[in-house]
């Protein structure tokens, strides 16, 4: 039976009068594997009226795809597809984090526009994101920057999904975390600039492979995750440092894009 939970309206009150507010959900979809979508996700994806895709573009079509066809499998019909264009990012910027968030103001008003004109006030949208909306991505912030700038009003809230990190742990079964031992989250780039901090650290994207050289650890990484295209290698640096990076680059060359995150520990016996 269909969670009608996700289908409650929300008011607010103005000059004395009860207005509908609309209604977002964003829901968390997993890594890639359609299994991975939660109970409750495709109960949200079932009581929404109207799905948002931001479109990245050819070269990643089958992440939109993937979206489409969640939604075919689970939503309810009757309802309806918005598109909007993701705006490029400049990626030769000299400064990163201004880059990033010029990127991202500009993403919000197209998230904006699709919330604003394609959302009836009556209804539920949702956005479908990739792996948990928690983690390693954007959304959030834009949803919150959107309500900031007060041109339209909604509640919102977040279905968790199944991130990289779990999934990239389940299929090189290990653990995330050691007994008494911290678990450092960064990015590729932040690795380049900041070295091995932690003895066990989660790295997300690392475009560059910034692990090299970093012999005393143990690497568990994946690409792809959850999807036809998934690639795993375990093993000390040392030892699969250069088959990760050529892998890295014959997919990249292949798909024109990578999703990649990997598990650094460091070895015993080794000085940390």
């Amino acid at each position: 039976m269909i969670c009608e939970a996700y289908r409650i309206r929300s008011y607010i009150c103005c000059s004395g009068r009860l207005i509908r507010v609309k209604r977002l959900l964003i829901i968390g979809i997993g890594a890639g594997d359609p299994d991975h979508l939660t109970l409750q996700a495709a109960k949200a994806i079932a009581a929404t009226d109207v799905f948002f895709i931001v479109d990245k573009g050819e070269v990643k079509q089958d992440l939109v795809q993937l979206r489409r066809d969640l939604i075919e499998r689970h939503a309810r019909p009757p309802y309806r597809i918005a598109e909007a264009r993701d705006p490029e990012r400049d990626r030769t910027a000299p400064g990163y984090e201004a880059a990033v968030e010029d990127w991202r103001s500009r993403r919000a008003l197209a998230c904006e526009s699709l919330v604003r004109d394609e959302l009836g006030e009556d209804q539920t949208g949702a956005f479908l994101v990739w792996g948990d909306p928690g983690v390693y991505d954007s959304t959030l912030a834009i949803v919150e920057e959107i309500l900031a700038r007060g041109t339209v009003a909604f509640e919102y809230e977040v279905i968790p999904g199944i991130s990289s990190v779990a999934a990239l742990t389940a299929r090189h079964r290990t653990s995330l975390t050691q007994v008494g031992r911290p678990v450092h989250l960064t990015t590729g780039r932040r690795l380049a600039e900041d070295g091995a901090t932690a003895d066990d650290m989660v790295v997300m994207l690392d475009a560059h492979c910034s692990f090299a050289g970093l012999d005393d650890f143990h690497i568990h990484w994946g690409a792809y995750l959850g999807t036809p295209d998934e690639i795993l290698v375990s093993g000390p640096v040392a030892e699969v440092g250069d088959r990760i990076r050529e892998l890295r680059a014959e997919a990249r060359a292949r798909k024109g894009w990578v999703m990649d995150s990997y598990l650094l520990r460091r070895l015993p016996g080794t000085d940390g």
